[in-house]
């Protein structure tokens, strides 16, 4: 058993395999309740015995219940904890610290293919956090009767706290503070392309790996909105007294229920498609500005960027009934209207895709939307502003018992964790993996790897012009060559900015 100092107290950690040694459940921040509660993240409660880590901490509260890891109940208070993998005695390892996705919603860092052993084996320290979600991390609260403030973006506020803890106690474990790498996906995705803006959070990170960042920041008065709805649906006037007395699960089944009558309204324009209710709020003081514009603008010059989308990312949503069936041409119209899109863009999507229903149609534009298109945005706007960004796309597809199993939102998580293994990503991947799979992976742990080390994963970055894009799929070493066009052309008169009502 391996003691570490840190400036909370001394925890144990564990071995896994003989070459790692796991530390879960870690505080960094107190418990955001009572008095902290809806505040910023305050520093923990210390301690002085030896606090023997063994367990992954408590999830942020929720009604998701994801295969293989903990489920939040009430009573649940202690959720801002992470967990560190560390090579057995290593010295000044590059440093990956990961936050998970879920819509800002839903997800924690106890879920089983976030298990950094495989990382850690190949040379990193991994850390992944647990942060706020929903309304306790980003709800708005209005301010308080005797002028108490809440501030917007919680659960950006707690990953910047935990980066601290990174750089004041990583050394501690073996892993190097000038090195440290801030990765995620999805919504952890978009959330790190904040904190490369956010001038909180400055210094704390070198490079950022983005996979399938999410597109949409919401401004002010949708994120007020939002809170007088949930407030309704839980019989509450929208305050900041009436917000603080509700428990917490009172204000996740409020959440749910908003959720599922935007799901079941057409009429509620773009919230009806993917009710997401919680995002990052452009509030022009923990996020000063949009992310894409301030990337834009050169706000994110000090990082080193790779990003990375799959190729059929929305297909996934789909699958799990997520998001709402699109299935005739006057549905498609309404979509396309609800989101601002460019009027020939369906008919150029079909043009692409020769045959394909009105569903394709949809969920390839949507995935577009949400994650390829701007997550390629990004990079390019990276590049431009002098930056230095490798972009990258997965593309892995498989034939199954139930047909072909598609490259789609998180199916690129487990290969670049290394955790293929794991039975709960099956469905994901679309079964065991094959030896295809376990080389494919592997290619993608070195990536990361080299990036988290060195800044170059292996293939060129682009430069302001545009460059090569990695395709990663199992036919092959994956070829570095040029971006693929598809329905590039069709965005370019779209512009992103946050969500309004």
């Amino acid at each position: 058993m391996t003691v570490f100092p840190t400036t909370s107290g001394p925890v144990r950690g564990h071995p896994r395999d003989g070459a790692v040694v796991a530390v879960p459940g870690i505080p960094y921040a107190a418990a955001p309740f009572g008095a902290a509660r809806f505040r910023e993240p305050q520093p923990p409660v210390p301690w002085t015995a030896v606090r023997d880590c063994t367990d992954f901490g408590p999830v942020a509260p929720q009604s998701a219940r994801l295969p293989g890891a903990p489920h939040w109940s009430p009573g649940d208070e202690d959720v801002l904890t992470l967990n560190v993998w560390t090579p057995a005695g290593a010295r000044s390892a590059p440093v990956l610290v990961w936050l998970h996705g879920g819509a800002y919603t839903f997800g924690s860092s106890a879920q089983p293919d976030f298990d950094g052993t495989a990382l850690a084996r190949a040379g990193l320290v991994v850390v992944t956090v647990t942060y706020r979600l929903g309304f306790e991390g980003f709800g708005h609260v209005p301010p308080g009767a005797g002028g108490s403030r809440y501030p917007d973006n919680r659960g950006l506020l707690d990953q910047v706290a935990a980066l601290r803890w990174v750089r004041e106690n990583i050394a501690a474990f073996g892993g190097d503070p000038e090195r440290v790498t801030v990765a995620g996906q999805s919504s952890g995705a978009a959330s790190v392309v904040c904190l490369a803006v956010m001038e909180g959070a400055r210094g704390l990170f070198r490079r950022a790996v983005a996979h399938s960042p999410a597109s949409p920041s919401f401004s002010p008065a949708l994120a007020a909105q939002t809170t007088r709805r949930v407030a309704a649906a839980a019989g509450l006037p929208a305050t900041a007294e009436a917000l603080l007395a509700a428990p917490p699960g009172v204000l996740v089944e409020a959440s749910d229920r908003v959720a599922d009558a935007y799901r079941r309204d057409p009429a509620s324009g773009h919230r009806h498609y993917d009710p997401v209710l919680y995002g990052p709020v452009v509030d022009g003081h923990v996020l000063p500005a949009e992310p894409l514009s301030a990337v834009a603008a050169g706000a994110a010059g000090g990082v080193e960027l790779l990003v990375c989308h799959t190729t059929q990312e929305y297909w996934l949503l789909d699958a799990v009934g997520s998001s709402a069936k699109v299935t005739t041409e006057e549905q498609l119209g309404a979509f396309a209207a609800d989101f601002g899109l460019p009027p020939d863009m369906m008919a150029g999507y079909r043009a692409l895709m020769p045959g394909a229903s009105v569903l394709e149609v949809y969920l390839a534009a949507y995935g577009d939307l949400l994650f390829a298109e701007y997550g390629r945005r990004l990079a390019e706007a990276h590049a431009r502003a002098g930056g230095r960004v490798f972009l990258s796309r997965f593309d892995r597809q498989r034939t199954g018992p139930g047909g072909v199993v598609r490259p789609w939102h998180c199916a690129d998580v487990p290969f670049a964790f290394g955790t293929l293994a794991c039975p709960h990503v099956e469905f994901l991947i679309g079964g065991p993996p094959t030896a295809a799979d376990q080389r494919l992976s592997e290619r993608m742990v070195a990536a990361w790897v080299s990036f988290a080390a060195t800044g170059d994963p292996g293939w060129p970055p682009l430069g302001p012009a545009g460059g090569p894009v990695r395709t990663w799929s199992v036919e092959d070493g994956g070829p570095v060559g040029p971006c693929v066009p598809d329905a590039r052309a069709l965005w370019r008169p779209f512009t992103y900015a946050p969500l309004r009502p």
